[in-house]
């Protein structure tokens, strides 16, 4: 398995902090919910680790949760939806988990729907460039 089995990701010419604003703008856009923010760099070196940044925000679309959940309630393992922002080699990347691989370990999603969910995501990662 590759990282893009599960993975899509972009890079951008915007800073860090502006990559995090345009992510939470294109999620609002999207109608998708928010539900919190991790700052993983900051949380790291409350104990005293040195990291490069990295926040995973955490997305939720409550159709696509709800459908989901009817199927298999363990599909919650997999959930919230995730794009991450990090900085690599001094490049901001722009990281949202596919949701196809939903799919691949519940039966009861179809590849289609897994893929609508996941055009969604990209959609918002693109925006966020």
């Amino acid at each position: 398995m590759k990282i893009e089995d599960f993975a899509y990701m972009v890079e951008t010419m915007k800073s860090f902090d502006e990559a995090v604003v345009s992510v939470l703008k294109a999620v609002d856009k999207k109608g998708w919910v928010l539900f919190q923010i991790y700052d993983v760099k900051e949380r790291l070196a409350a104990k005293g680790f040195d990291q490069k940044p990295l926040k995973i925000i955490e997305i939720c679309s409550g159709k696509y949760a709800n459908q989901f959940l009817n199927k298999n309630r363990l599909i919650s393992l997999c959930m919230p939806c995730k794009i991450n922002i990090l900085e690599e080699n001094g490049k901001v990347k722009i990281v949202g988990m596919k949701p196809t691989m939903i799919s691949q370990f519940f039966q009861e999603v179809s590849p289609e729907e897994a893929e609508e969910v996941e055009k969604e995501v990209k959609e918002m990662v693109d925006n966020a460039r």
